[in-house]
């Protein structure tokens, strides 16, 4: 039952992650036919000429996949573009009214200097985390308009730098306009939908995990089935994909519950326990795989297995309690409803199995399924930290308070 839930679950998320991808390739295209304007129609031309193709070239590598993404984008080249064209004016009219030898000095010094500053911003991980294209496109900007005010009168730099500026924000405003008005794509409704959905999925293989243990604690099953820890394995590589989201969301207006200054460092904090979470349930399917009958039948007298295995519905309940708070972004009443199951579950699991009892395993194989159930104890530690997790998350974005609470 549970394997048949998550395949389903999969070709939801395939099918949503593919409708996704038609409409990002659709939007890329109807924004190339609007900037190719300033080439197909005559007046628009005469306009801007030749700069036209930087208006393209904006588009080409500004459109990214989510509004919060292109937005961050266009704004990094935007600035780096004004600051890199008005200093590189600046020191080319400067380096032109010297002349001669001053001419080559000035403009040699002023590329060493604001080239070796800004890639050393570059190196801050504050800078590279947000604003690293953006000085980029500074570094490139400011060495073309100098390098190329070598040979171009005063009036001239100018002109060409005012000019690029416009196409440039021309192909700027079509990639906005395009990106927030036509299904946009938000990358904060990503990171909290990955986030909820993890909730559940964590769930779902406890879950199974509980129950090949109890089967094969019964002596239904002569070996332990083959439970799937995919979605656990995936989980442990996500850290990089979610600073990433974070970090696009951060840049996108406000839109439907997700307003300025929203909590998303939170949810990076949330992502990192739900990733040691899944470490341990790999953990647990390791002592599962590990166990054989006869450790079972020798530790039958010590562990009490129907105990875990209430423990482990209530842990499992509790995630997916949590999960359907932040879906529904509803208040998490960690204090009335949560918090003491967990205390509860916490002082059976120290009954169920203790030192002395250990020292009374003498079966080396039986230790498996001891450390199944202080695995056990560590998976409570990590539900008890991610409720307060939510729970913050909860008052500092402004979630609404429930009314009705079903327990389990």
């Amino acid at each position: 039952m549970v394997s048949l839930f998550s395949i389903a679950s999969r070709l939801r998320d395939k099918q949503k992650k593919d409708t996704k991808k038609t409409i990002h390739s659709i939007k890329v295209g109807i924004s190339l036919v609007l900037i190719s304007l300033l080439y197909l129609l005559d007046p628009l031309y005469d306009q801007v000429a030749e700069n036209a193709m930087w208006a393209i070239m904006t588009v080409v590598v500004t459109f990214e996949f989510s509004a919060g993404a292109t937005l961050g984008k266009g704004l990094n080249r935007g600035m780096g573009t004004i600051l890199g064209g008005g200093l590189g004016c600046i020191a080319a009219v400067l380096a032109q009214s010297l002349g001669g030898v001053g001419n080559s000095i000035i403009i040699g010094t002023s590329v060493f200097i604001f080239g070796t500053i800004a890639t050393y911003f570059r190196l801050f991980p504050s800078v590279k985390k947000r604003y690293d294209y953006g000085v980029m496109i500074f570094i490139l900007t400011f060495n073309l308009v100098v390098v190329s005010g070598v040979r171009t009168q005063d009036q001239k730099v100018w002109e060409i730098a005012r000019e690029r500026l416009l196409t440039i924000l021309m192909g700027f405003i079509v990639c906005i306009c395009v990106s927030l008005l036509i299904f946009p794509l938000w990358a904060s409704d990503e990171l909290h939908d990955s986030t909820v959905s993890r909730f559940q999925d964590l769930a779902t293989s406890l879950q199974g995990c509980l129950e090949e243990y109890v089967k094969f604690a019964s002596e239904k099953e002569n070996k332990p089935g083959a439970s799937s820890f995919t979605v656990c394995k995936s989980l442990l590589d996500s850290k990089s994909k979610d600073e990433l989201l974070a970090n696009f969301a951060k840049w996108e207006p406000w839109h439907g519950n997700f307003g300025f200054f929203y909590p998303w460092e939170k949810y990076l904090k949330i992502g990192g326990v739900l990733r040691e979470l899944a470490a341990i349930i790999l953990a647990l399917g390791g002592c599962l795989e590990a166990s054989t009958t006869m450790a079972l039948a020798s530790v039958s007298q010590t562990v009490q297995f129907e105990s875990c295995e209430a423990i482990g519905s209530r842990i499992v309940w509790t995630l997916r309690e949590l999960g359907d708070s932040m879906k529904q972004m509803r208040k998490c009443e960690a204090e009335p409803h949560i918090s003491p199951k967990l205390k509860a579950a916490k002082a059976e699991l120290s009954l169920v199995i203790s030192a002395s009892k250990i020292a009374a395993i003498e079966n080396i194989d039986a230790l498996a399924v001891a450390s199944f159930v202080f695995l056990l104890k560590k998976v409570v530690d990590k539900v008890e930290e991610l409720t307060k997790e939510v729970e913050q998350v909860g008052d500092i974005a402004g979630f609404c308070a429930h009314s009705t609470f079903v327990s389990s």
